[in-house]
């Protein structure tokens, strides 16, 4: 009963990573990009949960997703926040008991620490896992909280400290990953490698 949506940007050349794109070109940010994916398409396709893959422009069933393991659906509404916020919803009116979110952005994301998330919401009403940008690279929950996808900044650096003062206010529990980085820029890739070259 356990649900894992992947929030995920069609592969669109000059409409990804344009970060990375504004010092690398973008040609290279995509390039980049679809390595990204099929690092988190790697880590997740033999996790023991239903998956779904939420596509930012439309829905891709002949991509490098496989139909058979995951769901496919596509973003509904204006903004990440009330994405997020839909899609959540769903996964628990469909009646799943627990529910993470991740994006494609993480070379440092594994299966095991999705696995842990999972395991650490049979005790805890929530999960995060920080980026170091400030943001969260996964977030979970085995209730749906609409305040934790309402009043942010998203793509700031408040978006975790804000999430986690919603947990605060409402007096939930939740427990915290390993802060992770995510790829958005050249100088978040060049660390990503250095840090693999010198383990």
């Amino acid at each position: 009963m356990n649900l894992l949506i992947i929030f995920y940007r069609n592969p669109e050349l000059g409409k990804v990573k344009t970060r990375l794109a504004a010092t690398l070109g973008d040609a290279n940010a995509l390039a980049i990009y679809l390595k990204l994916v099929a690092h988190t398409r790697s880590i997740t396709e033999s996790l023991n949960v239903d998956k779904v893959v939420c596509y930012s422009n439309y829905v891709d069933r002949e991509d490098s997703w496989a139909n058979e393991t995951y769901d496919k659906e596509l973003q509904r509404g204006d903004g990440l926040g009330l994405k997020l916020h839909a899609a959540v919803e769903r996964g628990f009116e469909k009646g799943y008991k627990s529910v993470c979110v991740i994006g494609t952005d993480c070379f440092e994301l594994t299966a095991e620490i999705i696995e842990d998330a999972f395991a650490k919401l049979t005790s805890h009403d929530a999960v995060i896992g920080p980026a170091q940008d400030g943001g969260y690279y996964l977030l979970g929950t085995n209730k749906f909280i609409p305040e934790l996808f309402a009043n942010k900044a998203w793509s700031t650096s408040t978006v975790a400290a804000g999430t986690t003062n919603d947990l605060n206010k409402l007096k939930l529990s939740y427990y915290q990953l390993p802060t992770l980085k995510d790829v958005d820029a050249e100088e978040d890739l060049r660390e990503v490698i250095k840090s693999r070259l010198n383990p």
